[in-house]
């Protein structure tokens, strides 16, 4: 009988999109975020990709010390790949995105794969009252915000991935990141397995059709052929029908309230474990396993825990 195909389950449980007035669920604290994180990885995400924000007010924190109050919690409860963003927020420059991961040398962390335009001044349709002052002003600028992900700032992250072990979780918006991360393939920057996340449904990257889905997979086919791993993260209410068309191709994905606050019409997800449970009954639904944490590590080629920096 032939074995069970293994899909990786990455959940993103904070990011730097949502803003704390528009979910009582949305964890704030290292303690909060500690916990969602191993609420995730309980419920079977084998990756967690990690953001922190300061606790008073819920702003995106970039800062070593933010990391270093939720990591030593999250690595003792759970074997979980932690995956640190160098990402951030787009108003940080790139010396402050890169600090956590190179202080920590992670296994995995997100890498952005080109400059865009990345608008989230849209939430404001929606949301009209706001706890904390930095809220609204924050989406407002993402209309004059272009998201900086210069050739030179990534060959740079590749420079500290390539010194301290980490892999990369490449994060592709739209078809020209993808052709540019064949062009540091092409330069031996970036080595295979490439774990290609694409993103689906951010303003200023590619949309949520089937159609826009099935090109970014064709396209990463015909550039790295068997070298590389697929998966998707549709934002908002496309979070899991653009996970099943992943499921359909062969990919693996994301979820979490990073990307998507609600658990379906109308009904705010409680936690990032609930979308990862979603996501594994649909996984097994369609006869594949999960993968254990030690499994991604094996098909992504990862270091391995004991390589992190405390």
């Amino acid at each position: 009988m032939a074995r069970a195909r293994k899909v990786i389950i990455t959940c993103a449980v904070t990011g730097a999109i949502h803003t704390p007035s528009m979910s009582p669920w949305l964890p704030i604290t290292a303690e909060q975020i500690a916990d969602a994180a191993i609420g995730a990885a309980s419920a079977g995400a084998a990756i967690i990709h990690l953001h922190a924000r300061d606790p008073e007010s819920g702003r995106p924190d970039q800062s070593v010390e933010a990391f270093g109050r939720i990591l030593p919690r999250v690595r003792a409860a759970t074997d979980a790949v932690l995956n640190l963003t160098t990402g951030g927020a787009p108003w940080m420059g790139v010396e402050e995105r890169i600090a956590p991961a190179a202080h920590f040398r992670p296994e995995v962390a997100s890498l952005n794969m080109g400059s865009m335009n990345f608008g989230l001044f849209p939430m404001l349709d929606r949301y009209k009252d706001f706890k904390f002052d930095w809220e609204r002003p924050a989406l407002e600028a993402t209309r004059d915000v272009v998201f900086r992900n210069t050739f030179a700032d990534i060959e740079a992250i590749l420079a500290l991935g390539r010194e301290n072990g980490t892999r990369f979780e490449f994060e592709c918006y739209d078809t020209a990141h993808l052709y540019n991360l064949a062009h540091f393939a092409d330069r031996k920057l970036a080595e295979p397995p490439f774990f290609i996340q694409t993103v689906f449904g951010i303003l200023g990257g590619i949309g949520t059709h089937p159609d826009d889905v099935g090109h970014m997979r064709r396209t990463s086919d015909r550039l790295f052929g068997s070298d590389y791993e697929w998966s998707v993260l549709g934002a908002g209410r496309y979070q899991m029908p653009i996970a099943a068309m992943s499921l359909a191709m062969g990919g693996h994905v994301r979820v979490g309230l990073e990307d998507n606050l609600w658990a379906g019409p109308g009904r705010l997800a409680t936690s990032s474990a609930e979308q990862v449970g979603v996501a594994r009954r649909m996984i097994e639904a369609l006869g594949f396993e999960i993968a254990t944490p030690d499994c991604a590590r094996a098909i992504l080629r990862l270091k391995g825990s004991a390589d992190v920096g405390a």
